[in-house]
């Protein structure tokens, strides 16, 4: 009897530590509900708006959504490499009111922006938004489903890829589950 609680002990004790370790445990206070993302108020600086040649991509994130940032931003330096020969540019939006920076491996990889016009309509981050070389919205919304973001489960790529090609991307409103924290930013407001 002794021997079978102290196997229960060790197991449950290695199941908690491994837990954590691979910081799924951190995990517990991501938003684990359906998130509606709407594009379509999202607009350019009008520096950066209208027919560049160029992608633009938008990173929007929270410093302290940090149970959500560390795959979002792994995934982000993928992009970024994977897309480094292509006419693409990478800018980062902070939510506004909060402190923080950028994970060392994506400082000066992104540029910042004090904010987006209709980036208070954003449901929830880490998000993004892409704009094609034309100046359209082809999308805006999560970098992907589930409660771990990366290229298995985005819908990112697919989209740069489509661009990259020259195709015609439509925006569409999107329901996804995933690893969020709320934006909640007031109307108006761009830190």
């Amino acid at each position: 009897m002794l021997f079978l609680c102290v196997a229960v002990c060790i197991l449950v004790g290695t199941g908690v530590a491994l837990w954590r370790y691979f910081g799924v445990g951190g995990v517990t206070s991501y938003s684990n509900q359906a998130v509606l993302f709407r594009d379509s108020d999202l607009r350019l600086p009008p520096d950066l708006a209208g027919n560049t040649g160029r992608i633009r991509v938008v990173h929007f994130w929270d410093p302290d959504c940090v149970s959500c940032n560390g795959n979002t931003d792994a995934h982000l330096n993928y992009l970024i490499t994977m897309f480094r020969g292509a006419d693409i540019d990478f800018y980062s939006v902070r939510k506004p009111g909060t402190h923080g920076q950028l994970p060392v491996f994506l400082r000066g990889k992104l540029k910042p922006l004090p904010g987006i016009e209709g980036m208070e309509r954003i449901p929830a981050s880490p998000a993004i938004a892409i704009w094609a070389a034309n100046g359209e919205l082809a999308y805006a919304g999560p970098y992907s489903a589930g409660l771990v973001c990366s290229s298995n489960n985005s819908f990112v790529e697919p989209i740069l890829d489509k661009l990259v090609a020259g195709a015609h991307v439509e925006p569409a409103p999107m329901v996804a589950v995933g690893c969020y924290c709320p934006w909640n930013t007031a109307r108006g407001q761009h830190a």
